[in-house]
């Protein structure tokens, strides 16, 4: 079946004059609904100033339902009769930090911020209330798995889908959609095996389509803040140990200089994001042979790691640096876990290494 779409600067309306099953979230909805517009409006988000611009959209026409948001950008991806509308709402933008690394920033700080990415899903089907609750849930788990499986930053995953919403639209039975008996009208059978295999195909590229389009990606200044490490913390770190020249501004510079350079090597990339990442995993108890790491002694990757980064930024002479810094552990390299400890340790010996070596 066709459905229309009315944009105007205030608001988008998906139209079915023959009317729509509807599951939402909405701002203004009761749930399961039979309506002819599918809103999703600039208000506030509240009921009241919702229903009221909504009204004024749809000209006090036909029944809706209506969503509250700030921003109306989107996009829709069909699959034969499944048709998938994205909207997207960002406040992070990618920056340049030095020439040749970036990172992920926003005006509102990283407490007010958000991406929310919303769908509004319309399958064009025949389906029943009870069908429709179930493709609701099976919508929002393919999100969060999908959302989950990108490991993003950690504090890009917590404003991530903060004030999200979602819909689940099918066709209405042939009828009078105002004395129709939804619970005792007839629906299309559904294969949930397949349809499922095709909604999780849908949901997933348009999550990536949608990062696409904000030119939202994530780089490793993005996961030293995930961290809480500032280049800073590392400068002042790798200063502690320098006892055979005076710490001038000069020498700090030339040490944050170091880092953003030993950054851009893959090889060091690599070898920190692998040890951050079985932290992560470490930590939360996601492997099941491994307990609490702690400072456990038969644990030693993390000095291995450690040393290879060192080694890759400074050569030989940089891993018996290694040893000092990952021993004294100077500055914020105290304060972190033990896999983390290790490979600053050796980004720092690496660094501090290599700027006198020069």
């Amino acid at each position: 079946m066709k459905i229309n779409i009315i944009e105007k600067d205030y608001g988008i309306c998906i139209n079915n004059p023959h009317h729509f099953l509807a599951f939402s979230n909405f701002t203004v909805s009761d749930g399961i609904d039979i309506i002819e517009n599918v809103n999703v409006v600039k208000a506030k988000d509240d009921f009241k100033s919702t229903a009221k611009r909504a009204e004024t959209f749809n000209q006090s026409q036909g029944s809706y339902i209506a969503q509250a948001t700030e921003f109306l950008d989107y996009f829709k991806n069909t699959y034969g009769d499944l048709t998938l509308f994205t909207f997207m709402a960002n406040d992070v933008a990618v920056e340049d930090f030095t020439d040749c690394l970036k990172v992920a920033n926003s005006s509102r700080g990283f407490v007010d911020a958000r991406i929310n990415l919303s769908h509004i899903l319309y399958i064009d089907k025949v389906l029943s209330p009870k069908d429709l609750l179930s493709v609701f849930k099976i919508v929002t788990a393919i999100k969060a798995k999908a959302l989950a499986d990108m490991a993003l930053p950690l504090h890009i995953q917590n404003i991530l889908n903060r004030d999200d919403f979602l819909a689940v639209l099918s066709n209405l039975p042939k009828g009078n959609s105002e004395s129709l008996d939804i619970n005792n009208a007839e629906y299309d059978e559904v294969d949930f095996r397949e349809l499922k295999v095709r909604i999780e195909d849908a949901i997933e590229i348009s999550i990536e389509d949608a990062f696409k389009r904000l030119e939202l990606t994530f780089g490793i200044l993005d996961y030293f803040v995930a961290e809480g490490i500032l280049i800073g913390d590392l400068v002042d770190a790798g200063m502690e140990l320098v006892d055979d020249a005076e710490v001038t501004d000069e020498l700090r510079q030339k040490m944050k200089e170091q880092i953003f350079k030993s950054l851009t090597d893959i090889n060091v990339i690599t070898l920190l994001v692998a040890a951050m990442r079985t932290e992560q995993d470490m930590s939360n108890n996601r492997i099941r042979e491994v307990g609490p790491m702690g400072d456990s002694p038969y644990l030693y990757t993390g000095d291995v790691l450690g040393l290879a980064i060192a080694n890759q930024i400074a050569g030989t002479k940089a891993t018996f640096n290694f040893k000092r810094y990952d021993e004294a552990k100077p500055g914020i390299i105290y304060g972190l876990p033990p896999m983390l400890d290790d490979i600053f340790a050796g980004l720092i010996a690496g660094c501090v290494s290599k700027i006198f070596e020069e």
